[in-house]
């Protein structure tokens, strides 16, 4: 029994863990499925789904009925003095069913459904890459979020220094080693902590929760956002949907091409009309009577002033215009490349020097600290060394986290 409760309290705790923990990834495959956007795939599939129902309706039978009552102001007569044939009523009436059917349709059918079908691929692409856009803004929110961590981490570790410090010279001020006045400014120096504390905790509170809406899941300030290495391949291949949505672009309006072939297309169909009416077929029968009739019919459009051939070279134009969308985004796509690499390297030469800066401050400052006990300097100059090796320390952090931001932002160029 121990064992089974022990069990069920490390359940537990995996499981809080679980949720106020996150990674990048983790946010990405969120966005995807979560942002209202991503519901509009479902929807395209549903629309299409209907639209392809309605086209495969042409092959069913199509039925109309008509009813009509008329009076007409004269009527034929046969001009034979004395015949028996009586006149028509000038009141007429009728009511008839007719059903139309297609026995060839010139394959209409079959690529108005091609067209369709090329139409949803067009439009799950376009929003998959209108998600796939949120990368960006979720790399900048997450990163962010990184950075007022570590940040909140600085500045706690400078309060703690100060604190301790301030507990030093306290006792100095006491045994008369130092100046009465030279706590002061420690803790004047603290007091602007945790007024940055404060700021950078409201910072960091606005980035969650706009990556919480973005993603559609509850983050806090206690959710843990795990700093993941991004490494980059500047060899890899291009994955970008943008390059994919091109070429259903162009396949999309060669299902078009063909539809509009098929349309000029002859068109054989098959019709039955079955009617009651006063007269009916006979128009010397002055009385209701039934009648149907039954056939066949040819649609052929022979000319129709270059209209579709017209139509056709306008879709090819179409084509040109996507390679040139396409050549432009590749063009693009390199530039930003180029740019982002630079930015990696730059980062990197950055935090080089960083490192060597913060040796050398961490020297300075281990000697101000031991000039501040000795009373040589004030508390003002440690202060002011603390502050630089925290500064650089800061700026070291900022570069790391820029860096890993830049080099995220490059594979989301690149489609990784």
């Amino acid at each position: 029994m121990k064992r089974f409760i022990i069990l069920l309290i490390s359940l537990f705790s995996v499981s809080i863990f679980g949720q106020n923990s996150i990674t990048l990834q983790e946010c990405y495959d969120m966005a995807a499925v979560n942002y209202p956007l991503a519901k509009q795939s479902n929807l395209l599939d549903a629309q299409n789904l209907l639209e392809r129902e309605v086209i495969s309706t042409t092959k069913l039978p199509q039925l109309n009925l008509d009813a009509q009552a008329t009076y007409q102001s004269d009527v034929i007569e046969v001009p034979i003095p004395n015949s028996a044939i009586e006149p028509l009523n000038k009141d007429q009436y009728r009511v008839t069913l007719s059903a139309t059917q297609i026995l060839y349709d010139g394959g209409t059918r079959g690529a108005s459904l091609n067209a369709k079908l090329a139409e949803l691929k067009t439009n799950k692409k376009q929003v998959e890459i209108d998600l796939y856009q949120l990368k960006q803004k979720i790399n900048q929110l997450f990163f962010s979020v990184l950075l007022s961590q570590e940040t909140t981490l600085l500045l706690a570790t400078k309060e703690a220094m100060l604190q301790s410090k301030l507990n030093e010279v306290t006792s100095g001020i006491k045994y008369g080693v130092l100046l009465p006045a030279s706590d002061k400014v420690l803790k004047a120096e603290i007091l602007k902590i945790k007024q940055q504390l404060l700021e950078v905790e409201s910072n960091k509170t606005v980035f969650i929760e706009t990556l919480s809406s973005i993603i559609d899941e509850p983050l806090d300030t206690s959710t843990k956002f795990h700093d993941s290495f991004v490494e980059t391949n500047l060899k890899a291949e291009w994955n970008r949907p943008e390059l994919e949505l091109f070429q259903l672009k162009k396949e999309e309006i060669e299902r078009r091409e063909a539809l509009m072939e098929k349309e000029n297309s002859p068109k054989l169909l098959g019709f039955a009309t079955g009617g009651y009416g006063n007269p009916g077929l006979n128009m010397l029968d002055n009385s209701f009577q039934p009648y149907y009739i039954v056939g066949v019919k040819l649609n052929w459009n022979v000319f129709d002033w270059n209209s579709n051939k017209k139509q056709r070279q306008a879709l090819t134009i179409n084509k040109d215009i996507v390679d040139t969308e396409t050549a432009t985004f590749k063009r693009n796509t390199e530039i930003a490349l180029f740019q982002q690499q630079k930015e990696i390297d730059k980062l990197r030469s950055f935090i080089l020097s960083d490192l060597e800066i913060i040796m050398l401050r961490e020297d300075v400052l281990q000697s101000a600290d031991s000039q501040l006990k000795n009373g040589v300097i004030t508390s003002s100059a440690y202060i002011t060394e603390l502050t630089n090796l925290y500064e650089d320390e800061n700026t070291l952090v900022q570069h790391k986290i820029q860096l890993q931001l830049a080099k995220a932002n490059y594979n989301i160029i690149q489609g990784h």
